[in-house]
């Protein structure tokens, strides 16, 4: 049986932060990940800044400034007459990050595994998925996993399986730990359409009328589009046709007509089923969930790799020394939940309020947003600035921001990419 001290199980932001600092520790640990690279589209692609200074601290930033991204240093609302409100001003943030990156999660990934293989203790093996647990009474031992491009099966024992396979984790269920789940009033469709230079949008831009809502995030030459639905309704709008949905994206934003017939069929419309959850546990016996296996965040500031990244970070730094030692208990593993709960509650309360008392209400009203009709929390925002940094410090930074252990710290340094 194949076997080692820390067996990581998912290869998103989560995994491979804490596979990359536990290898820095000195802890022998593999990360497993189902495919056979990082490519997926509509992925969270938000690097915030407390996730920023943290590639600083480990000298990647050098390294993370040659990969392609577009920075956003604050967040907008779109209001009539292509008129726009700022929501959040990063660069009013303290420290040296203010900014949030836009970078493709492949493209962020790919660095972190560069620099996890110059650590010696370090092993990631793609498609790899994960099939099972094993136990030794009611302790978790490791996993069983199959290989995807020849069939293998095969078992991988370990002092500690932590589950960063997301919000649909297979460990977690197989663990059956028990979940607070919150719901949510909306669904997302992600696509694209081209963008120029003189949008008016330059940051992240949001509009809410007539019962829809849309983010634009920009992309280099594209925005990439969140179109927020009314839960439960996906299969009765696509049913409705492309060329209703190109009018209702008119309809919020007018300026994006010259180019809504970019969008050729409603296949290019990909669906998130937006869930809102929290393990009452995060841990069981020789297992930990961290990242969106822990806790599944609602799209609503983008800060789901922000917090997951965290709980990486935290988890590296109370655990490599019980690894090393091959002393980890359970009292260990619930001191990462007991540090990351309150950040995580947190965010998923504000995340509830804005569903309940924004979202919501917005998705099933009439109403257009203009200037008199802006919310009040807005209104005073836009007539005392200083109050744009309250959002910003919550979202690009957060209530508990985790700075990289020593053991972790690097020199500024450059990654010769594979």
């Amino acid at each position: 049986m194949e076997r080692t001290t820390c067996l990581v199980v998912g290869g998103g932001p989560a995994g491979m932060v804490l596979g990359l600092l536990l290898a820095r520790g000195g802890v022998e640990v593999t990360v497993l990940e189902k495919h056979a690279d990082f490519l997926r589209d509509f992925r969270g692609d938000t690097v915030h800044a407390s996730t920023l200074t943290l590639m600083d601290e480990l000298g990647l930033g050098p390294a993370f400034a040659q990969v392609p991204h577009q920075d956003i240093d604050r967040m907008e609302a779109l209001l009539d007459g292509n008129a726009t409100a700022t929501i959040a001003d990063l660069r009013k943030l303290p420290g040296p990050n203010k900014r949030i990156a836009m970078v493709p999660q492949w493209d962020f990934l790919d660095l972190l595994a560069d620099a996890g293989k110059l650590e010696p203790t370090f092993t990631l093996r793609m498609n790899t998925e994960v099939t099972a647990i094993t136990k030794s009474g009611n302790r978790v031992t490791g996993v069983k996993y199959r290989d995807r491009v020849d069939g293998h099966e095969g078992e991988i024992a370990a002092d500690l399986v932590v589950a960063a396979d997301g919000r649909s984790s297979i460990l977690r269920d197989a663990v059956n730990l028990p979940v607070y789940s919150f719901g949510a009033p909306m669904d997302v469709w992600w696509f694209r359409l081209p963008r120029n230079e003189d949008d008016p949008v330059k940051g992240g831009g949001g509009r809410f009328s007539a019962g829809s809502a849309m983010v634009l995030i920009p992309r280099g030459e594209y925005f990439q589009c969140a179109f927020l639905i009314r839960k439960g309704t996906d299969q009765k709008l696509r049913a409705e046709g492309v060329e209703k949905f190109r009018e209702r994206v008119v309809t919020l934003v007018p300026w994006l007509a010259d180019r809504v017939d970019h969008i050729k069929s409603l296949d290019e419309a990909k669906l998130l089923d937006v869930k809102l959850d929290r393990l009452r546990r995060w841990h069981v016996d020789g297992l930990l969930c961290i990242g969106d296996a822990a806790h599944a965040m609602s799209p609503v500031g983008g800060v789901g790799i922000n917090l997951a990244v965290q709980d990486a970070v935290a988890a590296a730094r109370l655990l490599a020394k019980p690894l090393r030692q091959g002393t980890v208990s359970p009292a260990a593993l619930a001191k990462v939940r007991r540090r990351r709960l309150f950040p995580t509650v947190v965010i998923q309360t504000l995340q509830r309020v804005i569903h309940r008392l924004f979202l919501g209400r917005k998705l099933n009203s009439t109403e257009t947003v203009s200037n008199p009709g802006m919310p009040l929390p807005l209104r005073l925002a836009q007539r005392f600035p200083v109050l744009q940094v309250v959002p910003a410090y919550v979202i690009a930074i957060g209530p508990r921001p985790e700075h990289a252990p020593e053991f972790a710290r690097r020199a500024p340094q450059t990654i010769a990419r594979s």
